[in-house]
């Protein structure tokens, strides 16, 4: 939208969407919608339910949220929809839990519109001891530390669900994510692209006593696990199967001493098999090296044309803007 002053300056007020997947949340969604309405009367607000069982999306519709429904569960498929579906200047994807504070989305936004970050991370502090069980609290920090020991990370909370997106980062983002595992996605597809991103410190509430958390500690746990091994392979192969070479090698190496240890005393090799494992184990370090190298190498070209299409983006926005400033002209 472009509103036009009286000196016939043209100014472009961006377009806001607040995005919230929810699944069963029909005891906090009214407010957390109403909250967000207020803080943002000018965006509009999207609730896209995981198909709820229960009057999640009646009481959307009531606080004055568009209600869009996924049959596909998973919270990774319902961002997958969200960002192909929603077309804005800035986007805010927060939860419908009630546990974040609506009042820093203005501070998040600003840092996408002005500071022209491309994500926005809200770093969670709670303000209660009931906010943060201490299972999710462990597994946090767990996995902070492994993606900044295997990404170079500098994310505080990596898998905090209240962000702010540019229209480039979301428009150009290939999610493949099913489930609790897509903030990491997140996370990690901004640090292979050496992307722009902020944090800001936000107050983290508990939960309403009649609202119940979907996040298993240890199975939803595990999965993220595989998730980021999985990510792991994809955005770093090199590393990933040069550790798997070494560890291989080693296996090998293991094996093989004692028959080389024989061979020098004796001159006879009688563990005919056993060679044969250490010697098939070692050709499998091999291959997982050069697969490595022929990983990483596609990788690279994989990285490159991700940066191109961003890069596209970028430049659709400045030719719009230079379009604008010619026309003031």
């Amino acid at each position: 939208m472009i509103e036009r002053t009286n000196d016939l300056t043209m100014v472009k007020i961006p377009s806001i969407a607040i995005l919230i997947p929810c699944y069963n949340e029909e005891s906090t969604i009214f407010k957390v919608v109403s909250d967000f309405k207020k803080v943002l009367p000018q965006a509009k607000i999207y609730v896209y339910d995981n198909f709820s069982t229960d009057d999640t999306a009646r009481k959307a519709k009531e606080a004055g949220a568009s209600v869009i429904f996924v049959r596909k569960r998973g919270k990774g498929n319902v961002v997958r929809k969200m960002f192909s579906n929603i077309d804005a200047d800035l986007y805010l994807m927060t939860d419908g839990d009630g546990t974040y504070n609506p009042n820093d989305a203005i501070e998040m936004l600003n840092a996408i519109n002005q500071e022209q970050a491309d994500m926005v991370v809200a770093v969670r502090k709670e303000n209660s001891e009931k906010a943060f069980p201490l299972g999710h609290k462990f597994g946090n920090f767990l996995f902070n530390k492994m993606l900044s020991l295997l990404f170079g990370s500098e994310f505080q909370d990596v898998f905090s669900g209240y962000r702010a997106f540019s229209k480039r980062f979301v428009k150009t983002f290939p999610i493949t994510s099913d489930g609790f595992d897509i903030e990491a996605e997140l996370s990690i597809h901004a640090l292979t692209l050496s992307l722009q991103c902020v944090e800001i410190e936000s107050a983290y509430c508990e939960r309403p006593p009649n609202s119940v958390s979907k996040l298993n500690t240890i199975t939803d746990g595990v999965k993220i696990l595989f998730s980021v091994v999985r990510l792991l392979q994809e955005n770093r192969p090199l590393l990933f199967f040069g550790s798997l070479s070494i560890l291989l090698c080693g296996i090998s190496m293991i094996i093989f001493d004692p028959i080389l240890r024989l061979y020098l005393e004796t001159g006879l090799v009688p563990r005919v098999p056993t060679l044969l494992v250490s010697v098939t184990i070692m050709i499998a370090s091999l291959l997982s090296f050069v697969s490595g190298l022929i990983l990483s190498s596609l990788n690279k070209t994989r990285i490159e044309i991700k940066k191109l299409h961003y890069l596209s983006m970028r430049f659709k926005q400045d030719r719009e803007i230079l379009i604008k400033n010619i026309s003031r002209a």
